[in-house]
């Protein structure tokens, strides 16, 4: 255990260091999050009557799932570029590659999630105090699912990456517009209904606002954290098989 965790140390400050050299780099990540925030957002309340209590969660459950594909992108380029092959041959924990890299992802998406929220109060954000704590762990729990799992295509798609630029291109926008992030699924048609259902993004999203309103017992909140810890435990089990089999 003492070696795990050193490991998992090692490997934590080797992938946060870069970020926080340079943190005027995660604001570029943010792009996506903060233009639909600010522009997309400003829209749907004008236009729909659509609540900020309602928009800012999907955006945050947005950014949970574009951020882990970003790392997943830089873990192909190490491939890539062999830097990852030299890291194998270590006596380092497979297992705690895998735990560092995704602590780092958490770490930033903490930071990221937190702005976000800091953001939108001017814009008439009034979230539940109890309720953002609560709505960022949940956040955290899937993200570290979505993270490991980004990182078992990005081994499954070296060295050419084909594989994982489809993922990006085809399944990952499908599943953002299908969980209700933008548009609430439920004035759809009844297909479009049944698939939201079946996405299970859609749990999380649902989740996320009604701890983001106060609403801490209701049942959707249940039925997001199920979501996410099967998520998470699926992605750090795949993860670390992926990793001891080596790259």
């Amino acid at each position: 255990m003492t070696t795990f965790l050193r490991d998992t140390a090692t490997v934590l400050s080797r992938e946060i260091m870069p970020p926080l050299r340079e943190p005027v780099g995660l604001l570029f990540t943010m792009g996506q999050p903060l233009l639909f925030l600010f522009l997309f957002g400003a829209l749907l309340d004008g236009a729909m009557g659509a609540s900020w209590q309602w928009f800012v969660p999907g955006i945050l459950v947005m950014m949970s799932l574009t951020a882990p594909m970003s790392a997943g992108y830089l873990l192909l380029m190490e491939l890539i570029g062999g830097s990852m092959e030299r890291l194998m041959v270590t006596p380092m924990s497979r297992t705690a590659m895998l735990v560092g890299r995704t602590m780092k992802e958490t770490v930033i998406l903490l930071c990221q999630a937190v702005l976000i929220i800091l953001l939108a109060l001017p814009l008439g954000f009034r979230p539940h105090p109890a309720g953002v704590l609560a709505g960022l762990a949940l956040l955290l729990v899937l993200g570290v699912g979505l993270g490991a799992l980004s990182f078992v295509l990005a081994i499954r798609s070296a060295p050419g990456g084909t594989l994982f630029y489809m993922v990006m291109e085809v399944v990952l926008f499908p599943v953002l517009l299908l969980s209700g992030v933008l548009l609430p699924v439920e004035s759809g048609p009844a297909w479009l209904r049944v698939a939201g259902q079946l996405n299970p993004i859609t749990y999380v999203v649902n989740a996320e606002r009604r701890l983001f309103s106060g609403d801490l017992v209701h049942p959707s909140v249940l039925h997001g954290l199920v979501a996410s810890l099967l998520l998470a435990v699926l992605g750090l089990w795949l993860g670390t098989r992926a990793m001891r089999r080596g790259v």
